[in-house]
């Protein structure tokens, strides 16, 4: 298969989509004459036009509820944030209206819109651009969240995204837009809602999503050089999340660490483990341990950057904590 970037994986997706359905439209900060802040929507602006490639003020606010009202007239945007970090002043209209109008409406209206762009943290963007929104977008009923960790997941389900009658969230990693992996040219989309093992294991379960679905697989290649070998489960949707999925690989390994982006305190990984202690109490041998941000706002100084970040050595750690080889 050809190895692309996962921006030009994003870029495929959204020109497929805009090919095969001319109600799908993109619009955002610098999407069309700059051809985006990451250049995930380049050409689209001389393929398509100015009437679906949309260049707007720097107003969260406004130009996420343009797109809600019109998904709700029949059109599919895609609403690109320069950040997920701006999209604070635009949580009004993701949560309550978006998220809300097929409920509020009594089923009349359904909104076919994706709410995209990087999430997380980069290289010293220090606190406030610096945020994991997971868990904070995953509490909302009626939104679906989404964070591919490679090229592939994130063509698949941008894809299944923009098809998708419901609003979606694609978590999309600021230093992930240069990394590549294989994609294949011929047409496919990866379902909502459905896990994938990135790797086969029977001594440990990591589960992790996003970019960090890369530190997992980094972790699974240097303890199998101590004959441990680690199951790493992406779980490519946060919400709806594949439980069954999941609970199998820690009935097979019966350990599990659960690797996140987020702070500690009402995380995904809080509800991961919810999940696996409900139904897989009796299959654990050991308690599961969550690796995790630092519960502070991202430092500036690289040093205490790199401290506060989840990284190879305390994930490691962590699987041997529960494998009782570490205290």
């Amino acid at each position: 298969m050809p190895v692309i970037t996962y921006r030009d994986a994003l870029n495929a997706a959204l020109r497929e989509e805009m090919q095969r359905d001319d109600r799908v439209f993109l619009m955002g900060e610098e999407v069309a004459v700059y051809q985006g802040a990451y250049k995930v929507s380049k050409g689209l602006l001389q393929e398509f036009g100015e009437m679906r490639v949309v260049d707007t003020p720097i107003t969260e606010l406004g130009f996420a509820g343009v797109g809600v009202g019109a998904a709700m007239v029949g059109l599919r945007p895609v609403i690109e944030f320069m950040t997920w970090n701006f999209a604070l002043l635009a949580l009004d209209q993701v949560v309550n209206a978006a998220a809300k109008m097929l409920y509020m409406s009594g089923g009349q209206y359904h909104i076919p819109i994706v709410f995209r762009g990087p999430n997380g943290a980069a290289l010293q963007l220090s606190a406030q651009h610096s945020q994991a929104w997971d868990s904070w977008l995953a509490h909302i009923p009626g939104l679906k969240v989404v964070s591919p960790g490679t090229p592939y997941d994130a063509k698949g389900l941008l894809k299944s995204a923009i098809r998708d009658d419901n609003p979606v969230i694609m978590l999309e990693g600021e230093m992930m837009y240069n990394w590549k992996g294989e994609v294949p040219d011929e047409e496919y989309v990866v379902p909502i809602g459905k896990a994938d093992i990135k790797r086969e294991g029977d001594h440990c379960t990591i589960v992790t999503y996003g970019k960090l679905v890369t530190l997992g697989l980094q972790v699974a290649d240097t303890l199998a050089k101590e004959g441990i070998r680690v199951e790493v489960v992406d779980l490519r949707t946060i919400r709806p999340l594949d439980v069954e999925a999941v609970q199998a690989s820690v009935r097979k390994t019966n350990r599990c660490v659960v690797l996140e982006e987020g702070w500690e305190f009402c995380g995904v990984g809080a509800q991961v483990v919810d999940y696996v202690q409900r139904d897989c109490f009796d299959d654990l041998d050991a308690p599961v341990v969550r690796v995790h941000q630092a519960d502070v706002p991202m430092p500036y100084a690289k040093n205490l950057e790199k401290h506060a970040k989840p990284d190879l050595p305390k994930t490691i750690a962590a699987v041997k904590k529960v494998m009782y080889l570490e205290g």
